[in-house]
C-alpha cells in the first residue's frame, strides 16, 4: 500500500556547471512497471561530481551530465512502488546503486552495472537520469540494496558510492594483519578506504594530502597511525616509517600524478597497488618501477551490487558507520553551500539531509 504524501511538485536540485547548485521545482514522478518511488533521506556529494559536473561539464559517455537532478549517492525509504515490484514495498529502507544497466550485458550480469556497456540502457542516477538531490527519487526496484535498521540513512548513502568504491578496490589487493598500507588522498574515499583497513586488520596505516585539514580529520578519527603531508620527498617519507621497506599495499585515491608516483614507489617487493582516485596521468618507468620489483597495479572503478549487499552486512558487524566521516549537513534548501563546501576540500564528507537525518 501507498505510503506516499499527495504532493504534486517537489524540489530538486540541478548543477549548471558553474560553480553553483539551483533548486528547480518538477512534478512528483509516479513509479512504473518494477520501479518505486523513494522519500529521499540523505544524499551525499561525491568528488566526481565536483570534478566532472559542478565547475564545469566534463565528462563525456558515461560521465556525460544530461542537466538532471544531481546526486548519484542516494538513500531513502519507499513511499510507493510501481506493478511488477518482487522484493521491496513501502516503508522499506534503501541504498540505490547509482548506475542503472541494461541487465543483460557480461558486466550487468556479473552485478558490475557501473560498467554496463549499453548505450542505449546505461543510466547513471544523477548523471543521465534524476538522482538523490531532491525531495523524492524514482529507482528501479534491481537498483535497491537493503538498508538494516542498524545502519542509518547518511551511512547507507556513502555505501552507495564512496565506500563501496574503496571496499572493492581493497578486496582486489587484500588486506590484512600482515599489511602495511599507505593511502594518497584523503578525501572521502581515502577515509573510508582507511576506516575498512582497520577492520580488516591492517598492521599500519600511513595517510598522505595536502590539505592540512584532512590530515587532521584523519588523526581525530584515529583511521591513520602516521599522517604526512604531500610534497616531493614522500616515497623516502614512506621509507622511512618503514625501515626502508615500503608497504605491502598502497591506495591511491587522489587521482594526481605525484600521488601515483608515490604509491607505486613506496610499496614494496611482491606488492600491490589499487588505483581508485579518477582523472589525470602518470609517468612511471616500467621497469624499476614495477617488473623488477614484482609489483601489481590494479585498476578498480566502484563496485558490484552484490559486493555492495555484503559490504552492507560488513559494516553491521563490525560496528563501522560511515556517517562518521560526514563533517557537515545541509538541507535541500541550501544545497549550494553544500557543493560549494565540498568542491572547498576544507571538510570530511559532505550529505544533504532530510528529515529525522537533518541535525
Amino acid at each position: 500500500m501507498s505510503q506516499r504524501n499527495t504532493e504534486a511538485e517537489m524540489q530538486g536540485a540541478v548543477l549548471p556547471g558553474n560553480s553553483t547548485a539551483e533548486i528547480r521545482s518538477y512534478p512528483v514522478p509516479e513509479p512504473g512497471w518494477g520501479q518505486v518511488l523513494l522519500r529521499m533521506k540523505s544524499s551525499t556529494i561525491c568528488g566526481s561530481d565536483i570534478r566532472a559536473i559542478y565547475r564545469e561539464h566534463l565528462g563525456i559517455g558515461p560521465e556525460g551530465y544530461q542537466g538532471v537532478i544531481a546526486g548519484h549517492e542516494p538513500c531513502g525509504q519507499i513511499v510507493d512502488t510501481g506493478p511488477g515490484c518482487r522484493r521491496f514495498g513501502p516503508g522499506d529502507r534503501v541504498i540505490v546503486y547509482h548506475i542503472s544497466g541494461c541487465g543483460l550485458c557480461y558486466d550487468c550480469r556479473r552485478g558490475y552495472m557501473i560498467s554496463c556497456t549499453s548505450e542505449q540502457h546505461r543510466r547513471a542516477y544523477g548523471w543521465q537520469r534524476d538522482g538523490g538531490m531532491a525531495d523524492y527519487l524514482l529507482a528501479e526496484e534491481k537498483d535497491l540494496v537493503s538498508l538494516p535498521d542498524a545502519l542509518s540513512y547518511t551511512d547507507g548513502a556513502q555505501v552507495a558510492c564512496g565506500f563501496g568504491t574503496a571496499y572493492e578496490g581493497l578486496q582486489k589487493i587484500g588486506v590484512s594483519g600482515d599489511d602495511a598500507v599507505l593511502i594518497t588522498g584523503l578525501g572521502p574515499v581515502g577515509l573510508a578506504a582507511a576506516a575498512l583497513c582497520r577492520k580488516l586488520g591492517a598492521n599500519r596505516i600511513f595517510g598522505i594530502d595536502v590539505l592540512p585539514g584532512r590530515l587532521q580529520l584523519a588523526r581525530e578519527l584515529g583511521l591513520c597511525d602516521e599522517t604526512v603531508p604531500g610534497g616531493p620527498e614522500n616515497v623516502s617519507d614512506i621509507l622511512t616509517l618503514t625501515a626502508g621497506r615500503g608497504v605491502e599495499r598502497a591506495v591511491e585515491c587522489s587521482g594526481q600524478a605525484e600521488a601515483r608516483v608515490t604509491a607505486i614507489r613506496a610499496t614494496r617487493r611482491w606488492g600491490r597497488i589499487v588505483l581508485l582516485g579518477e582523472g589525470g596521468t602518470v609517468q612511471f618507468q616500467p621497469s624499476p618501477d614495477l617488473m623488477h620489483d614484482q609489483k601489481t597495479i590494479y585498476g578498480s572503478w566502484v563496485t558490484s551490487i552484490w559486493r555492495m549487499e555484503e559490504l552492507v552486512e560488513r559494516l553491521v558487524r563490525w560496528q563501522l558507520f560511515p556517517s562518521s566521516l560526514v563533517t557537515h549537513r545541509f538541507p535541500l534548501a541550501r544545497v549550494d553551500e553544500a557543493y560549494a563546501l565540498m568542491a572547498s576540500g576544507r571538510c570530511g564528507k559532505v550529505a544533504v539531509c532530510f528529515d529525522e537525518e537533518l541535525p
